[in-house]
């Protein structure tokens, strides 16, 4: 017999995964994606899965980061995201950090080969034809205004949508390394094993007041139609930081702890600017957490100011677009299916996750539950001890209380997942301080996760590596 197919519409990180999960599982798929015909603000390609933001994909310690974690379970349920990952992986010190065109092109390599998958380059204005059984929606955050509007008029909804921001990269040639020096926080190496994965640019606290104040006076891009829609604080434009008090930057993305100045090491920055490598050739530097909304000739101004770029020339500067979502717990299921029209499946950072990890491991999700529904096989999503399960119990309700306020965004943390007691004392016997129970706790939740994850697939997960 003929199997219909799914249809995947958005070929970001979600999307991208979502269909390679359908393919993997014997179904064919059709993933919808309408660039180079219609292109974005924030896309520079036609490649799938492109970054858009940032190259990081933050914390790769599954023993003790809860995105490390979620990456472990990935990598065990054969995410084509996370295998281009770690081909494509740049030095981020204890991040997974990646080369932003190699990614993308290894994702489209892999798509475009596997014989179950149809890509069409087209745009889906609206709802998707009435024809098509099975669809996830994996729009992202720079979901199409007639789409967004049809979800509206079909779920009733008054607002989808928050502001996020991206932040400037720049030619290492340009910085001045007289200045600025290489070193990870607290030298920690990475999943590449280089301590030395950051550039770091300092500030005495002269210079940082002075910086704070330019930040604050400097022009801004506003948009009129937008003023009602909030701001997410997962990525922040650095001047809105920076409103919230002097001292902010320099406990947030400018903290100084960590990190001794190689060229005078006696004195202590006041607040350190980092930078982190953009792509494979070490070339590009992306200035970390210094996503931004000034207009373009401020940022060139104000930016060198900082120490070591003072003749920064940029690759790409800052800017502000906005992201749409639903409000998950009310309008999906527990399978990511839209209540007011089962055929539907989101997927992604529409459905209020934050982060290309989270996007894509919602993607897997979907394009799983998809698939074995098209397939006639029965399957629960994850349990919420799992990274994975967690996400997908808090974007459906499961983690929030009746009645309680707004849904936001939110990135993977401890926080989703049922606690666990944390071990009072070690293998020797000795009472553990409470820095190491800590740490202790988060391993006992990641071995849990891990186990729980083996039983759900039924095949035997690798042992994680240490």
């Amino acid at each position: 017999m003929s199997i219909r197919p799914v249809h995947v519409v958005g070929g970001g990180l979600a999307g991208s995964e979502a269909a390679w999960q359908i393919a993997a599982a014997g179904a064919p798929v059709v993933l919808h994606e309408m660039r180079p015909v219609r292109t974005t603000d924030a896309h520079q390609t036609d490649r799938l899965a492109e970054l858009v933001c940032s190259n990081s994909f933050r914390a790769d310690d599954w023993t003790g980061n809860a995105v490390g974690l979620l990456h472990a379970e990935m990598r065990r349920l054969g995410s084509v995201v996370m295998a281009a990952a770690d081909a494509c992986q740049v030095p981020a010190g204890g991040a997974l950090a990646v080369d932003r065109e190699g990614f993308a092109a290894a994702v489209t390599a892999r798509l475009t080969a596997h014989p179950l998958v149809t890509v069409a380059r087209e745009e889906i204005a609206g709802l998707p034809p009435a024809d098509w059984d099975s669809v996830i929606v994996a729009t992202g955050p720079l979901t199409s205004r007639a789409l967004a509007e049809a979800i509206l008029t079909l779920t009733g909804e008054d607002q989808l949508a928050f502001f996020d921001a991206i932040a400037p990269i720049v030619h290492l040639e340009s910085i001045d390394m007289g200045v600025a020096w290489r070193q990870s926080r607290y030298d920690k190496a990475g999943p590449g094993g280089d301590a030395a994965a950051y550039i770091n640019c300092p500030m005495d606290r002269a210079q940082y007041e002075t910086f704070v104040e330019a930040l604050l006076a400097g022009p801004k891009a506003e948009f009129k139609d937008w003023e009602h829609v909030p701001y997410f604080d997962g990525c922040l434009p650095i001047e809105v930081m920076a409103e919230r008090g002097r001292e902010t930057l320099r406990h947030g993305p400018m903290k100084p702890v960590g990190l001794t100045n190689a060229h005078r090491p006696a004195d202590k920055p006041y607040a350190v600017v980092q930078l982190r490598q953009d792509n494979a050739l070490g070339t590009l530097w992306n200035m970390v957490g210094f996503q931004t909304k000034l207009k373009h000739g401020a940022q060139t101004e104000i930016f060198r100011m900082i120490p070591g770029l003072e003749k920064a020339v940029f690759a790409r500067l800052g800017g502000l677009h906005r992201n749409t979502f639903l409000n998950s717990p009310r309008l999906l299921d527990g399978r990511l299916r839209l209540r007011a029209d089962p055929r539907l499946r989101f997927a992604g950072q529409v459905t209020g996750v934050e982060g290309y990890v989270e996007s894509a491991a919602v993607g897997l999700i979907a394009g799983r539950l998809a698939a074995a529904e098209r397939l006639g096989r029965a399957l629960d999503p994850p349990p919420p001890t799992t990274a994975i399960g967690a996400l997908i119990a808090h974007i459906t309700g499961g983690h929030l209380p009746a009645g309680s306020g707004s849904f936001q965004p939110m990135n993977i943390n401890y926080g989703l997942l049922p606690p666990l007691e944390a071990p009072r004392h070690g293998p020797d016997g000795g009472r553990l301080p409470a820095k190491e129970r800590g740490r202790a706790k988060k391993r006992l939740i990641g071995e849990r996760a891990l186990a729980d994850l083996e039983r759900w697939t039924g095949q035997r997960a690798l042992e994680p590596a240490e």
